[in-house]
């Protein structure tokens, strides 16, 4: 009874619009008050607190102001000028260096819209000079942009890690690899547009030009050096490598580059709190919401479910991803974590799936979610960061969702895609 009341109320709330902190806060009172009534009330603010009072949490703060610093510095143009002088030159150049631009972003900020903004107004008339049209442009800058939650550092899988008790810096291996062949897919449409249309390639570099680039470029790069070989040396945490991040970032910005100030720099933090204040109210709203779940034994109910109906492995990654993928289409990431993840992980391991290989499929559903309409948030990003309507990024974005979906059923059928480099590594 309760397990009904929590999801049709949720739903109806859902449909109704409200806001996706009272959609999971609001089931969580109604169940305290009709069903544990005799539950001391000091334990509501105390699951709301204690869910958010995790260390592994700090990593998201540093990890967005580390992001936002870049965004609004010159990293992200270094890094498009390294990529398009090592290809941009080869057929479909112009348009692999945005994939490959969008990989290297990804690989220092970790957010798929700040990648979006950041990169779009650099890589959109390049596309179009070279001949690609205005759909595909926009489809290929929305979706390269996903990456960004695949390639570490990636907030989407550190929420996850937080939820399931998975280790970050596997999970941060595991997307690398993943990351990296959904880079190469879109890579590979790319080739397949370049050759349909005879979109022209970009100039070749002159004489040193290369080397330049790399040099002008080499600060960039550093910070995935950093992170990751710090991370799996075992110098530091995930979330010391979060904090390192932010220094980095800001050393280079500020003296290397000398890009931003310091009134910059307090503007940019005021912009990143507001964001991770929005973030945080979410993760602690889902720590009340999963402490019900648990009350409720929802996810036992939903082991029996799935052992009533006879499925394996392979047709419960099916369900899965079907019911992400619509979800994704009306829920925003965080929120698609914190409502499915609690109930799915305990069946997923039960089923002997790897906590890896399960984190990367849902990351990678929830890329998915980011492009698809009518309220995927990187659409949106990318029609107000290039001011064209919404309806034309829609309109170039099917066929980049169609390479996701099978980049999607090969990662959920062949696992060793994910866990393989966590396995060597750790």
């Amino acid at each position: 009874m309760l397990v009904v009341l929590l999801c049709i109320l949720a739903f109806a709330m859902l449909a109704l619009g409200f806001e996706m902190l009272l959609v999971m806060g609001a089931p969580a009172l109604l169940a305290k008050a009709a069903f544990h009534g005799g539950m001391p009330d000091v334990i509501i603010p105390q699951k709301i607190m204690g869910g958010v009072n995790v260390g592994t949490l700090l990593a998201i703060p540093y990890f967005i102001f580390a992001a936002e610093l870049m965004a609004h510095g010159v990293i992200a143009q270094r890094l498009t000028a390294m990529v398009r002088t090592l290809v941009g030159h080869y057929p479909g150049g112009v348009g692999h260096t945005a994939v490959g631009s969008c990989m290297a972003f990804g690989a220092v900020c970790g957010s798929a819209p700040a990648t979006v903004a950041a990169l779009g107004r650099l890589c959109f008339p390049e596309l179009q000079r070279a001949g690609y049209s205005e759909k595909f442009s926009l489809g290929l800058i929305a979706s390269s942009a996903e990456c960004a939650l695949l390639i570490p550092p990636s907030i989407t899988m550190i929420i996850y890690g937080w939820i399931t008790g998975t280790s970050i810096a596997a999970l941060f291996a595991g997307g690398l690899v993943v990351g990296i062949v959904l880079g190469v897919a879109f890579m590979a449409l790319v080739q397949w547009e370049t050759w349909r249309t005879g979109a022209r390639r970009g100039a070749p570099p002159k004489p040193g030009e290369r080397l330049a680039a790399l040099g002008a470029g080499a600060w960039a790069l550093g910070l995935p050096l950093v992170i990751l070989g710090g991370i799996y040396s075992g110098f530091f945490t995930a979330t010391e490598a979060a904090a390192v991040a932010v220094v980095y970032a800001m050393f280079v910005e500020m003296v290397v580059y000398r890009a931003i100030g310091w009134r910059d720099v307090v503007r940019i933090a005021e912009s990143s709190a507001v964001m991770v204040s929005a973030i945080f109210v979410l993760l602690a709203m889902g720590a009340l919401l999963s402490h019900f779940v648990v009350l409720a034994d929802l996810p036992r109910i939903t082991l029996d479910f799935v052992r009533q109906l006879d499925m394996n492995w392979v047709a419960f990654l099916l369900f899965v991803n079907v019911l992400l993928l619509i979800a994704g289409m009306f829920i925003d990431p965080n929120s698609i974590l914190l409502l499915f993840v609690p109930t799915l992980y305990p069946v997923a391991t039960a089923l002997g799936i790897d906590p890896v290989h399960f984190g990367l499929l849902v990351t990678l559903n929830i890329c998915i979610g980011m492009i698809t309409p009518p309220f995927g948030l990187d659409l949106f990003v990318a029609a107000g960061t290039l001011n064209r309507p919404v309806e034309s990024v829609i309109a170039g974005i099917w066929r980049f969702v169609l390479v996701n979906i099978a980049v999607l059923a090969l990662i959920s059928y062949v696992p060793s895609i994910s866990t393989a480099l966590p396995r060597l590594l750790l």
